[in-house]
């Protein structure tokens, strides 16, 4: 039901392309997946971010389980058939919640204990909940509840949060029931080498179907992140995805590439559109400036979306300029598009091993940092 198999590897560094088969489809390596936190990709039908190649896409547990409800879902014929989405699906555990809601959370050994961000009511998730909660939703692939510490946090909190997150997955493993999911270990420990090291141990044993790489671009430098994966990736199965959670940038995300990663997710492309930047072959564009303003040529020549191929960016700066809801509908078709181009590129110079030339290129055209 799931495999995982490695085609090609880049002689010159981690690089790796792979297919990855779900009930649901297969998905082709490296990939991004866009998000879809409450069950729908931000002003995109479903058969729009199939055009533009998207594989897979992302569902989080504690926005669904907190509105629906994974019962109302259920009864709809689970997350496929709530979303017409007939392709591959990933949920998050709600463990980056722990992280980003700390003053609506409290954090036991039994669980996590939220304070609605809606109406103040209580959810309880622990590490049986939330396998309930995503078997109830249906996903193809499913995370361990884990806790997501700072990446700067001390030693002795950092250990104390690995720890925790390796005996929860050991309890997400023993609750878990269906055999048509793939439940995922998350690999913690901010930036310190040693506690990556500990958490990638302590989950091995468990022999989870794939592995993720939580806890970063949560404020840490690039360079650290980057390093931290250098030292990460080495520990985790050749033979199973990896997947690097909530990056990111698109260097970033061929840096994770070139060190090993297979599978992304990030709010970025969406949100940035919503904020009238699009991510160009030529670097980011701010779609407000003036400059656009009598621009009759295309947001990116290199790009055959809907966006780049019928709208010139003049109209573009319109739309954004005035609040029209089409502008960060236009720019999401088109930063979504960028990015599925990018990991298909990706993809095609890992199989010539020239992914480090890729990385070169990308840097030069759009004077972005590493």
């Amino acid at each position: 039901m799931f495999a995982f198999h490695l085609d090609d590897t880049d002689t010159n560094s981690a690089a790796r392309v792979g297919r990855w088969e779900t009930p649901h489809g297969v998905v082709e390596t490296p990939a991004f997946m866009p998000v879809g936190t409450r069950g729908t990709v931000k002003g995109l039908w479903p058969s729009q971010l199939r055009e533009i190649g998207a594989q897979m896409i992302l569902g989080n547990t504690y926005h669904l389980a907190l509105r629906p409800g994974e019962n109302v879902v259920k009864e709809l014929g689970g997350l496929h058939a709530f979303m017409e989405w007939d392709g591959p699906i990933l949920t998050d555990s709600g463990g980056f919640q722990v992280f980003s809601l700390g003053d609506l959370r409290k954090l036991t050994e039994e669980g996590v204990s939220f304070k609605s961000h809606i109406d103040g009511s209580v959810l309880e998730l622990t590490p049986e909940r939330a396998m309930q909660i995503q078997e109830d939703l249906g996903a193809d692939c499913i995370m361990c509840l884990d806790v997501c510490p700072p990446a700067d946090a001390p030693t002795e909190p950092m250990r104390e949060a690995v720890d925790r997150t390796t005996r929860w997955a050991q309890r997400c493993r023993d609750a878990h029931q269906r055999e048509d999911q793939a439940l995922f270990g998350i690999v913690q420990g901010g930036i310190d080498p040693q506690m990556r090291e500990r958490s990638a141990l302590g989950l091995l044993p468990l022999d989870f179907p794939g592995y993720a790489v939580g806890g970063l671009s949560v404020g840490e430098k690039p360079v650290d992140m980057y390093e931290t994966l250098t030292h990460t990736t080495p520990f985790l199965p050749v033979h199973k995805p990896r997947y690097l959670m909530g990056v990111g940038r698109p260097i970033d995300i061929i840096e994770a590439v070139l060190r090993g990663i297979d599978l992304f997710d990030c709010v970025m492309p969406t949100r940035n559109a919503r904020n009238a930047t699009a991510f160009t072959s030529q670097g980011p564009i701010k779609m407000r400036n003036l400059k656009h303003q009598l621009d009759t040529s295309p947001l990116d020549p290199d790009c055959d979306c809907p966006c780049c191929t019928q709208f010139s960016r003049g109209y573009l700066r319109h739309l954004c300029t005035v609040g029209e809801m089409l502008g960060g509908i236009l720019l999401s078709v088109h930063n979504l598009a960028y990015y599925q181009k990018l990991v298909r590129d990706l993809r095609e110079a890992i199989k010539s091993n020239s992914a480090q030339e890729f990385r070169r290129d990308h840097l030069a055209r759009t004077a972005t940092k590493p």
